[in-house]
């Protein structure tokens, strides 16, 4: 059976990039008699806010979706993502980092050949090279770190890939690089909170923008190292602005709720996103 999902986080007001996505999953499951599930990502505290989330549920409400209760929001199960770091943490594949932002800037600026991802330079593994007794002093002591994804080490020796829209892609261990999966002020990444639910929901189709497909590379390395199953992608194309920029909250994208306010309606919206 297809389960879908659509994870948005309550940190704005959904836009047409969210209806898109929204409705491709809704779509997906409904059309083969499959189960729809709205998970609500709000681990980031700082940003996430009660009012967006009532207002997600609204306008998903507003354009005819229907999910299944009670809603996963991530900040209920923060229990659940600790347990898969001690995992990771156990089996060596995840270590702590102490280089701080600026440290991490000036090694990049040092070294003509430090590691480029799709966006720019990546954590050139500083952090990685320490041994052990370092690492226990430093942690004893308290010092201020992250922890990262080795995803060299749990990508050596396997033959890993994943299914996008139908055609199978190798994972690259390298293209993101030993990501962040937790840090003292929060205990979990976007990377590994979103890799854990997906199994314990059994999401069997991810739904999203292909802006995320390198992000996909980093939870296929998750699932092999927490012996997760894998999914099926489907990574969709983006909707821009008249710029020609991808539309975001951060961009202040026109919301569903001043489409609304304007008049428009559900079908009006499909049309919109070209459905």
């Amino acid at each position: 059976m297809i389960v879908s999902r659509f994870a948005p986080s309550p940190t704005g007001h959904l836009h047409l990039g969210h209806a898109l996505s929204a409705l491709l999953a809704f779509d997906l499951a409904r059309g083969q008699g499959g189960r729809f599930l709205l998970r609500i990502e709000d681990i980031d505290g700082s940003r996430c806010r009660p009012e967006f989330e009532a207002a997600i549920y609204d306008d998903l409400a507003w354009l005819g979706l229907e999910w299944e209760r009670p809603v996963r929001r991530q900040s209920e199960h923060i229990a659940d993502y600790a347990r898969a770091l001690d995992r990771l943490r156990a089996a060596g594949l995840a270590y702590p980092c102490f280089c701080s932002r600026k440290q991490i800037v000036d090694e990049i600026a040092r070294s003509p050949s430090a590691p480029q991802g799709p966006d720019g330079p990546l954590y050139p593994g500083t952090c990685r090279q320490l041994g052990e007794p370092d690492r226990a002093r430093r942690l004893a002591a308290g010092a201020a770190h992250c922890h990262r994804l080795d995803a060299r080490r749990i990508a050596a020796g396997r033959q890993l890939g994943l299914v996008d829209n139908d055609r199978t892609i190798a994972c690259d261990p390298d293209l993101l690089g030993d990501v962040v999966i937790a840090r003292r002020d929060a205990p979990v990444s976007y990377h590994l909170a979103v890799t854990v639910d997906d199994a314990l929901q059994g999401i069997s189709h991810v739904v999203r923008g292909e802006d995320l497909l390198p992000s996909t590379h980093v939870h296929r390395l998750l699932q092999a190292a927490l012996g997760l199953p894998t999914p099926e992608y489907r990574h969709h194309r983006l909707l821009t602005d008249a710029a020609g920029r991808r539309l975001s909250k951060r961009d202040g994208a026109e919301s569903l709720r001043a489409l609304r306010a304007a008049g428009a309606d559900p079908d009006a919206i499909r049309r919109m996103v070209g459905l």
